[in-house]
């Protein structure tokens, strides 16, 4: 399969998810995550973003308990990040998987809804793998636009085209990191998110000099303005091994 026909194929398994009866739930969750395995490029994506992922962490920020004094309130707040999102929501689909955590249980505590196992699953569906399928979309949004116009798509065996849509995940959620980052001084911001945007369309364009003097100035730019993000080390990693292959 090309990247387009293993997104739809994954696609499809999110979609049985939604519409599958409440008890073949943990059967599709399953699924899924087979889905993810057997397709080259969408294992490579998950591979990344949950290397390194300190889920413990992420989950205590998004499994949030609230206690007004007479009742105690769950509810789930998603990962702003796509990378963020997608290795909290398959950690927590592994979780499921695994039995660590169970998933009805899961459902009462943070989807009560109207104290149905129904409503609670479709309110699950809409939020997590709604959010997972969205994830996945946004990652590899070019690959599905070249297909739509007839355009060639690389094949899976030609190992570019998921490393350049994941680094390209990667490169937007460092710009994104900067853009908000309180250390950093305007004028010097501004030549980092540059940086970025340049190595952006190097990698696209295979450009192995670009890419190499682009990465020692980031570096250079990040050891000087003391801004290391939590995606950084994965990014530059990413780089190296995408050199390998272009």
């Amino acid at each position: 399969m090309d990247t387009r026909e293993q997104v739809l194929a994954f696609f499809e398994k999110c979609d049985e998810l939604k519409k599958c009866k409440f008890i073949m739930a943990t059967t599709k969750i399953k699924d899924i995550l087979k889905c993810i395995v057997n397709c080259p490029d969408l294992y490579n994506l998950f591979s990344v973003v949950t290397k390194d992922f300190d889920y413990p962490l992420v989950k205590s920020k998004c499994l949030v308990s609230v206690n007004d004094g007479v009742f105690t309130r769950s509810y789930i707040v998603m990962p702003q990040t796509v990378g963020h999102r997608l290795g909290f929501v398959f950690c927590l689909l592994v979780e499921f998987d695994k039995d660590t955590i169970n998933f009805n249980d899961f459902l009462r505590r943070y989807f009560p809804e109207d104290g149905s196992y129904y409503a609670s699953y479709h309110a699950f569906c809409d939020t997590v793998i709604k959010g997972l399928k969205d994830a996945v979309a946004q990652v590899f949004k070019e690959d599905l636009e070249r297909a739509e116009q007839n355009a060639a798509v690389p094949p899976a065996s030609d190992p570019k085209s998921a490393m350049i849509s994941t680094i390209d995940m990667l490169i937007s959620e460092e710009k994104q990191y900067l853009s908000s980052s309180r250390e950093v001084p305007d004028s010097e911001r501004e030549g980092g998110i540059a940086m970025l945007i340049q190595l952006s369309e190097a990698v696209k364009n295979c450009n192995e000099e670009l890419i190499n003097a682009l990465v020692c100035g980031y570096n250079y730019f990040v050891l000087y303005n003391k801004c290391v993000s939590e995606g950084v080390e994965i990014l530059i990693n990413e780089l190296a091994a995408f050199e390998q292959v272009i």
